[in-house]
């Protein structure tokens, strides 16, 4: 790093003027790595790093500041506006470095054998791990996970804040399904509103009913809102879904991605035409894992002013929601939360079949475990398909073989085929190492097409 070179040249302070974003578990790497050169370099490193104020686009600042010396970490201050100072002994420093002879030795590029390796076989062998991950965006340690889930809701949260903050819209609006990702996004606004010292009444939850929306999740959509305390309404789309198929021709007993998508539009244009009316803004809802496989309406659902979930995959929305569960001290919330995260997830946008079944979405595309998992290794590892699947079938040894590699083309179909929704999605903060954003981490063509292993 350029702090090895000016350390070798003498210097002795080392001030790391940064514009580093936050994503889960940056702080900890970035302290770690700011503790070490500290070491590495005997010297006095000290970083600051951009804060409130900056674009929340689609990331968040922390204003992360470091002091270290010699390997100690000297001072600190994160998600706070202000100063950090540190007495720091740069006679001990300078001490150091004559005790370490080797100090200071080998900075300079030297002449590198270089040595190519062969790709990593497709098929598994005896150099493939025992044991994968199979859960890469959660922790698995019990405290880690619980850590984890504090820094992604503070990340949420702040993303939310200071976009208020920024454009000074009084209200926020969001549709309330019932579902987990509604519901982490309400949590989400519940918590900004507590930031910004104004009452959760300025949220306006809307349960829009629809032709395949059950009792149970309408029921659940609205303990929630109660809940929280925040102003709702229900508005009923099935009158105006009639009007709209009879004004274009479509049969309504014809269950096809029409009557399905006319739904999900419908919906938004009412989110839309409310946030107009209130002066507010419409909270997005979709995470990170329907993004990467398209599973949302072009301009329904896929639409919003701002997506507080857009970096937060299906897997890690279902494990925050259980950890709000198990620490607001509120045990009827908790209570509606629990019912939720037993909830199937569907979009509900068909009628229960002849045995009563309603739309089920893992039915349709497979495990999201699965899906977590493959696109935590197509954007984070870069690995290709025949590499990711022979580790899913390590990570995931109950899976039947068929419906892996079935969920896999499914994935990739659908991952590089929908890229025209994420070309176009509304802002919305990066959460953790992997994001879609068009503007960011995924700049892929529009008109790329499915590709093929």
């Amino acid at each position: 790093p350029p702090a090895a070179a000016a350390a070798a040249a003498g210097a002795n302070v080392i001030v790391n003027l940064s514009a580093s974003n936050e994503t889960a578990g940056k702080a900890k790497f970035r302290r770690e790595l700011v503790r070490l050169q500290s070491a590495r370099s005997m010297c006095a490193y000290v970083y600051a790093s951009s804060g409130e104020g900056e674009s929340t686009t689609d990331l968040v600042f922390s204003g992360h500041l470091l002091a270290a010396a010699g390997g100690r970490i000297a001072a600190e201050s994160i998600w706070q506006t202000g100063m950090i100072s540190a007495d720091i002994d740069l006679e001990r420093i300078e001490l150091e470095r004559i005790r370490f002879r080797s100090f200071a030795q080998g900075v300079e590029t030297k002449p590198c054998r270089r040595i190519h390796a062969a790709p990593t076989p497709s098929a598994r062998s005896a150099l493939w791990p025992a044991n994968v991950d199979s859960a890469p965006f959660i922790p698995e340690n019990a405290d880690r996970r619980r850590e984890r889930a504090r820094e992604i809701l503070r990340m949420q949260c702040a993303g939310l804040t200071e976009r208020l903050r920024k454009t000074g819209i009084a209200r926020v609006v969001i549709g309330v399904s019932g579902g987990l990702d509604s519901t982490l996004a309400l949590l989400v606004a519940a918590a900004a509103m507590d930031e910004l010292g104004r009452p959760r009444s300025d949220i306006l939850g809307i349960s829009m009913p629809g032709f395949g929306t059950s009792s149970g999740t309408r029921a659940s959509a609205e303990a929630l809102m109660r809940g929280l305390g925040i102003e709702f309404r229900t508005i009923d789309i099935r009158p105006a879904c009639r009007q709209h198929f009879a004004d274009i021709g479509h049969p309504e007993d014809r269950y096809d991605v029409v009557f399905e998508n006319a739904q999900a539009r419908e919906r938004t244009q009412i989110l839309m035409d409310v946030a107009n009316a209130v002066g507010g803004l419409v909270l997005g809802t979709s995470d990170m894992s329907e993004l990467a496989l398209g599973w949302a309406t072009f301009n329904g659902d896929h639409m919003s002013m701002y997506a507080v979930n857009a970096g937060v995959p299906k897997t890690l929305v279902r494990h925050l929601v259980r950890y709000y569960a198990d620490t607001c001290e509120d045990e009827r919330l908790s209570a509606v939360l629990l019912d939720i995260l037993d909830t199937p997830v569907s979009p509900e946008l068909l009628p229960p079949d002849a045995a009563g079944r309603i739309q089920s979405t893992e039915a349709a595309l497979g495990p999201y475990a699965l899906h977590d998992f493959f696109l935590y290794h197509v954007t984070k590892s870069g690995f290709a398909r025949a590499k990711i699947e022979a580790l899913a079938a390590i990570a995931f040894p109950e899976v039947d073989k068929a419906l892996l590699s079935k969920t896999a083309a499914t994935f990739f179909r659908r991952f590089y085929a929908q890229q025209f929704k994420r070309s176009s999605m509304p802002d919305g903060p990066k959460i953790g190492s992997v994001a879609l954003s068009p503007r960011g981490d995924l700049r892929l063509p529009s008109d790329l097409g499915p590709i093929e292993p």
